[in-house]
C-alpha cells in the first residue's frame, strides 16, 4: 500500500519502465548575452546551467541548479511554459536524460559556488552566439538546439 495516497501498489513503476530521467537546464538573460558554464565534472565542456531533477517542481529544480552553478538569483519568464523539451537518446552521455528548459534573467553576482559542476561562469553576448553555437566544444548536444531555439523565441 502506497502511503503517500492510500492506492495499492504491486511493482514499482522503476522495475518496469527504463527512463528517461530528467534534468532542468536554464537560459539566463544576464547583462548583454546568455550564462554558459564550464563543466567540472563529466562530460567536460561548456553547457547552459543545469542538473538532475530533484524531488521538487521542475521549475523550482531549475532555480536551484542555476543559484548553485551562478551564484545569480533567477526569476524565470514562465514556469509554466517551458522553452523546450528534448528528449533524444544520446544527447547526454552518461544516460537517457529527458531535458525541460526554461527561461529567465538573473540578477546578482556572476559567481559560481565552490564543490558545484561549474568551474566558471560567463556571460555570452547575443551578437556571439550564433559562432558560439557552431565553435564551442559542448559538454551536451541538445545545447546549442536549446540556444537556437531561444534565438528564435527571444531574439527575433
Amino acid at each position: 500500500m502506497n502511503k503517500k495516497n492510500n492506492i495499492k501498489t504491486e511493482y514499482s513503476l522503476k522495475d518496469h519502465y527504463n527512463g528517461p530521467l530528467i534534468a532542468t537546464d536554464i537560459v539566463i538573460r544576464y547583462q548583454d548575452g546568455i550564462v554558459l558554464i564550464d563543466r567540472v565534472y563529466e562530460p567536460h565542456g561548456i553547457s547552459l546551467p543545469g542538473g538532475m531533477a530533484e524531488r521538487m517542481p521542475f521549475p523550482d529544480n531549475a532555480i536551484k541548479e542555476a543559484k548553485e552553478e551562478t551564484g545569480l538569483d533567477v526569476i524565470l519568464d514562465d514556469r509554466d511554459r517551458p522553452l523546450c523539451v528534448l528528449s533524444e537518446l544520446d544527447q547526454d552521455p552518461r544516460e537517457f536524460v529527458a531535458s525541460v528548459t526554461y527561461v529567465g534573467t538573473g540578477y546578482g553576482i556572476l559567481k559560481p559556488k565552490i564543490g558545484e559542476d561549474a568551474k566558471s561562469a560567463i556571460v555570452m553576448p547575443y551578437d556571439d552566439l550564433p559562432r558560439a553555437i557552431k565553435e564551442t566544444e559542448w559538454a551536451f548536444s541538445h545545447h546549442p538546439r536549446i540556444i537556437e531555439k531561444f534565438m528564435g523565441v527571444y531574439l527575433i
